[in-house]
């Protein structure tokens, strides 16, 4: 029997009371979605530790630490026991950890002295909704491998919580349809992993650590020119993993690729950012209607005779929009009267949101309408150009601008609900930056 460690968090002893024995509880890991910081190849995805079979395992890649598998539980649980069989290639030292939101992590119980076999963790009081196994220091030369993880408990009474976290607001309203978006702008320069400066994939990680319903990108995808080989080169290889997830609009540098306006873009996204024939499109989601759009044409009409006739079609009660060019700003850029028109008819529909890119940085501003003046009735903006291309600086305040932040690289983390919605700025390093307040819809 090898040795077991007692974590103590926040005055709360969550660890080791007995390893031999069955728990009550049900199993609630079997068949949930699974991640992994790395897999030795594709008959080895980190699915296989979950499907209840002892002859198919996760193995991560060998040689290198730390390594962890995690598992969503699909809704907040209080975990009790967690079951561990191991491969041959097992861990000397690993921690058991909760999240409720896939950023935020917290220990309840630490092996040290690993011997392989089965570990069996139980009497343990962790409440989360992502369980993972974070490997420190493995056995062998070879990496990590489990055949299974079980993890049990009780799940949470009440919504799920794929919307509120610790890490933002709990919107207001029924969370029946709550889920969470993850949003960006500005991202991949030309750069990748092996340059320690290098930011894309850092915001990518953390992206895929929250694992939200889906991904919207506000322009500036790839740097400079957004060549279809630069997108292979770089975007691709970060917040690539997630392309199918992902909603994109084009930035301006986007239209620079000799070989034409937008067509690296068109060329590397396809049908995604372009399901309805054109670079602007729209979707929904719970009580939420999403309208993406491309700002390097509004002063086309096609375009805002489209977003007229699709608002007006509408029947959610809460609706967003996104595109590249932000009406306010205090970065480098500044305000870009190029989105007003827009912001009317967002305006005069009840719009709720828009999300923006184009300065390096990150703002929320208080409700206004389109001429900047304050009002409960108005439409929160934010700019959310962190994503990974080079920070800009704040130049000149605006009015209305509630919160700033430049030089730490991160993402929008976005929980809606049906009748309303809240957000936090997260880092890379996983701490929250900024906490928005909440929202009803209009």
């Amino acid at each position: 029997m090898f040795a077991a460690v007692l974590v103590l968090i926040g005055g709360l002893v969550l660890g080791w009371s007995g390893r031999a024995g069955a728990a009550a509880d049900p199993l609630l890991s079997r068949g949930k979605a699974a991640t992994a910081s790395s897999t030795e190849g594709s008959s080895y995805a980190a699915a296989k530790a979950f499907d209840g079979s002892s002859t198919t395992r996760w193995a991560s890649e060998e040689g290198k630490d730390p390594q962890w598998l995690r598992v969503d539980l699909g809704a907040g649980a209080t975990v009790s026991r967690v079951k561990l069989s191991w491969e041959a290639a097992y861990a000397k030292a690993y921690r058991l950890e909760v999240s409720a939101d896939g950023v935020t992590w917290t220990a309840i119980a630490e092996e040290k002295a690993g011997n392989g076999g089965t570990d069996d963790w139980t009497g343990l009081a962790g409440k989360g909704r992502y369980v993972r196994m974070y490997g420190t220091a493995r056995a062998t030369a070879y990496g990590y491998s489990l055949y299974e993880l079980e993890v049990y408990g009780t799940p949470d009474a009440g919504p799920s919580p794929t919307g509120p976290s610790p890490t933002g607001p709990s919107p207001t309203g029924p969370s029946g349809g709550a889920f969470t978006v993850v949003a960006a702008g500005d991202i991949a320069a030309q750069c990748t992993a092996s340059d320690s400066g290098c930011a894309h994939p850092k915001t990518a990680a953390l992206a895929q650590r929250i694992n939200p319903r889906f991904y919207l990108t506000m322009g500036d995808n790839q740097y400079d020119d957004a060549r279809l080989a630069d997108f292979k080169n770089y975007y691709d290889k970060s917040w690539g993993a997630f392309k199918a997830k992902t909603h994109p609009v084009p930035g301006n540098h986007e239209t620079y690729d000799p070989a034409g306006s937008l067509a690296g873009y068109k060329a590397y996204f396809g049908s995604i950012a372009y399901p309805q024939g054109k670079s602007w499109y729209s979707f929904d989601e719970g009580n939420w209607h999403f309208v993406a759009l491309d700002s390097n044409a509004f002063d086309q009409s096609a375009q805002t005779d489209w977003l007229k006739a699709d608002l007006a079609a509408n029947t959610k009660k809460c609706v967003a929009a996104y595109w590249h060019h932000p009406l306010y700003s205090s970065g480098g850029h500044g305000n870009d009267p190029v989105s007003r028109p827009v912001w009317r008819i967002l305006y005069a529909a009840g719009a709720d949101l828009v999300l923006n890119g184009h300065d390096h940085h990150y703002e929320r501003f208080a409700p206004q309408d389109p001429d900047g003046r304050a009002t409960a009735d108005g439409i929160v903006e934010i700019v959310g150009g962190m994503g990974g291309a080079e920070p800009y600086p704040i130049e000149q305040v605006q009015p209305n601008s509630q919160k700033r932040i430049s030089g730490d690289y991160g993402v929008l983390k976005l929980d809606f609900t049906d009748s309303g919605y809240g957000w936090s700025y997260v880092g890379t390093d996983g701490q929250v930056k900024d906490t928005s307040p909440t929202y009803g819809c209009h």
